[in-house]
């Protein structure tokens, strides 16, 4: 049987009884049907947050209750964390260790951080100059949202921007990408689970027209979108009809700055697992190294060859580093900006085939790969590959590279690898990202915020942050005259 559609509380098929396959990316088994959506289910779907929006049972829920609820999804999450991990894996293809100790875990703090926030959602008293007359501000929730995610990491990436969703009284409509569709639905299971009321969490499956018809909906008051940044351009154009709230996190292209007095063993470590956890799917990836020229023969004959030590495998399997990417499309785009690499002349150190042999011929494994030799102008230099593939420039002088690494149309991630604290500052304030990261890994926390400039999106997440992307500011003047 097809896992089907969660609208209004209940599971149910398409309305055009249409459904599709997922995939296991490590074997290229099927792993289930999913129920196709149509634009009949984003509208039954949209109805059902609607009702549920203006339903006392939601709209007159104690902040306390709000919260009690998220924190009961938390508690389901860890209580299933190791079903749920090993689905993702199954699904999307990274390593057990990434879905057990990121992802999984990741979502459930996430629902206890907007669990506590649900009690601090405040306006503020204004004080305006007109006599006797009291203003003051409310914040209060969108309505109904639509939540897009990635085939990347789906059940971390619906986590976050369902609780915040939650936490300030929308109701949402969550389509996940249909490539990985098994956890959001796990996800949306859950939150029935713990009793959030029917019809507030809706679960769609299908494809891109699934999304583009919940963005057209008149219904939906903000879309929250993570993916390319083509669709996101495409998104905001559509959004713009009816002006509904839109929050973008896109593409990224990440440089990593390797000075010239860095730990270069601690810096091809990081940028190492910093370019290539979940086989370099990523946004946050770091994906450009320029290296300080009198450190940049060391630092490449290092990380390629601690690069051609990595185990691959299916990520089931807990000695796997790399996993397989996620489809078969997704290993041709990715082998095909390698040759484009090596057609504009880049210099190819290791890697840059399909991995082969025992438990990995009828997978997607693509070799990890190291490219020396790349000018700012090539097309491996400009976009992003979404893959396991690592370019690395040299750079002279700070200013140099500072230009270099900001010469993107994006602005997610950035890394710096130095000792020297002023250098590290320095930098931080100079490189156009949205995030910094000094010395380590590209950490995402329930407490910090994320999200890009340029093309890498609008708005940000997490935080305190993620509480504006939900709400409206409502304010309220009292005439005190008698």
């Amino acid at each position: 049987m097809a896992e089907q559609l969660l609208i209004a509380g209940e599971w149910v098929p398409a309305a055009s009884g249409q459904v599709s396959e997922t995939f296991d990316p490590a074997s290229g088994t099927r792993l289930a049907e999913f129920a196709e959506a149509g634009s009949a289910d984003v509208d039954a779907a949209v109805a059902a947050a609607r009702t549920a929006y203006e339903d006392p049972a939601w709209r007159d829920l104690s902040p306390d209750a709000r919260g009690r609820l998220l924190w009961k999804v938390a508690d389901l999450i860890e209580r299933d964390a190791a079903a749920l991990a090993e689905l993702e894996t199954r699904d999307q293809g990274m390593p057990i260790a990434l879905t057990t100790n990121v992802n999984v875990t990741l979502a459930a703090q996430v629902f206890r951080y907007y669990a506590g926030w649900a009690t601090k959602i405040e306006g503020k008293l204004s004080q305006v100059s007109v006599p006797d007359t009291l203003h003051y501000t409310r914040r209060e929730p969108l309505g109904v949202v639509g939540l897009i995610t990635p085939w990347n990491f789906p059940f971390a990436i619906a986590a976050w921007k369902l609780a915040p969703a939650l936490a300030t009284g929308n109701t949402v409509v969550l389509k996940p990408a249909e490539q990985t569709p098994l956890s959001t639905l796990k996800l949306g299971a859950l939150c029935l689970e713990a009793g959030i009321p029917a019809g507030v969490v809706n679960v769609l499956t299908g494809g891109p027209e699934v999304g583009r018809a919940l963005v057209a909906h008149r219904g939906v008051n903000k879309i929250s979108f993570t993916g390319s940044t083509e669709v996101g351009q495409q998104i905001a154009g559509v959004a713009a009809a009816d002006l509904k709230r839109v929050s973008l996190e896109l593409g990224g292209k990440a440089p990593s700055i390797i000075t010239r007095g860095a730990d270069i063993d601690a810096a091809v470590a990081g940028n190492l697992q910093g370019a290539l956890f979940n086989t370099g799917q990523a946004c946050g990836a770091y994906t450009r190294f320029y290296v300080d020229a009198k450190r940049h023969d060391e630092f490449t004959e290092k990380i390629a060859a601690a690069a051609q030590t990595l185990k691959i495998g299916p990520g089931l399997d807990f000695d796997t580093v790399l996993g397989p990417l996620v489809s078969q499309e997704q290993l041709d785009r990715v082998a095909g900006y390698v040759a484009g690499g090596v057609e504009q002349g880049a210099q190819l150190v290791t890697g840059g085939r399909r991995a082969s042999g025992a438990g990995l011929d009828d997978g997607y494994f693509f070799t990890p790969t190291v490219f020396s030799g790349v000018r700012d102008d090539m097309t491996i230099a400009r976009e992003e590959i979404f893959g396991p593939v690592l370019s690395v420039f040299s750079y002279d002088d700070e200013d140099e590279v500072v230009a270099r690494a900001n010469d993107t149309d994006f602005g997610l991630a950035a890394v710096l690898w130095t000792q020297d604290l002023t250098s590290a500052h320095r930098l931080a304030a100079r490189i156009h990202a949205g995030t910094v990261f000094v010395n380590q890994l590209p950490l995402i926390d329930p407490g910090a915020p994320w999200g890009g400039f340029g093309l890498s999106g609008w708005g940000r997440e997490m935080g305190t942050y993620a509480l504006d992307e939900f709400t409206e500011t409502k304010g309220v003047w009292v005439n005190l005259a008698r």
